[in-house]
């Protein structure tokens, strides 16, 4: 009762997996091997074109980021000569207001001394009009023709010793 080798049927099926594989298996192989070539050279390809573009984005990142530290910069620049500029503008809008405050200053002044000039006027010639008036009421009233012919000999006496004393001035 010893069956032979040949007589199960699991034999045959390596057998025939054995003669199918020898026969199909170098195709199968290469058609295989070529599909995992292809897939491979697929995925290198994927590789660099993912490099290239890192490289790319990395380029892009630098290039923006020497833009905004250069926009950085000039806004920088920008700023510290506006607050310059409005520095020396305030400057001179308070030197121009202080000079128009002493110019009206200066006006509000000269008009004051017109003033006391023109009143003081006023004041002298009302002064020489009453002094006159109140002269030439007092001649009349109390100068006497014997105290004017005393006033006028008077006058004619020192009218030598004063245009002397006008000569050697």
């Amino acid at each position: 009762m010893h069956e032979s080798f040949f007589a199960y049927p699991p034999t045959w099926v390596a057998i025939a997996f054995v003669i199918f594989f020898v026969l199909f298996g170098r195709k199968g192989w290469h058609a295989l091997a070529a599909i995992l070539d292809k897939r491979a050279e697929q995925i290198r390809e994927e590789l660099a074109e993912a490099k290239r573009l890192r490289h790319e984005a990395e380029a892009m990142l630098a290039d923006a980021t020497s833009r905004r530290e250069t926009a950085m910069a000039d806004a920088t620049r920008l700023l510290e000569g506006a607050k310059a500029e409005a520095a020396r503008v305030a400057r001179a809008a308070a030197a121009e207001a202080e000079h128009t405050a002493k110019r009206r200053e200066q006006m509000a002044l000269d008009r004051i001394a017109a003033a006391e000039k023109e009143a003081v006027d006023q004041v002298r010639f009302a002064a020489a009009d009453i002094a006159g008036t109140a002269a030439a009421q007092v001649l009349r009233d109390e100068l006497t023709e014997d105290a004017d012919a005393r006033l006028v000999d008077h006058a004619i006496q020192s009218l030598p010793s004063v245009l002397g004393s006008r000569r050697a001035a």
